[in-house]
């Protein structure tokens, strides 16, 4: 299995985040053969307040199965809403999953 992870920037205006990034998450949530999902808010870290307000994870099934929906018209309408709603201030991971 592996994943997508997508960690959101602390945003100056939480409450203007929160609206955009539901419109963002329901297109995200479109990509085809997503397996499981995980919407995680930050509320802190051992040092105090976290630099990322938001985590987002997408499980596939495989490499060739996140390629197929990073790449379809789907996952080409949530990357473009994604660069335009938080630009640079996301920071995106891909990742294999061991799971016991």
């Amino acid at each position: 299995m592996v994943k997508l992870t997508i960690l959101f920037h602390r945003p100056p205006d939480p409450d203007g985040f929160e609206a955009r990034y539901n419109q963002n998450l329901a297109l995200l949530e479109q990509l085809p053969g997503i397996r499981r999902r995980q919407a995680c808010l930050i509320f802190g870290s051992p040092a105090g307040q976290s630099p990322y307000y938001r985590l987002l994870e997408l499980y596939f099934d495989d490499r060739a199965a996140l390629d197929a929906a990073l790449l379809s018209p789907e996952g080409s309408r949530a990357g473009a809403d994604l660069v335009a709603f938080v630009g640079r201030r996301a920071d995106l991971f891909f990742s294999e999953v061991y799971e016991a």
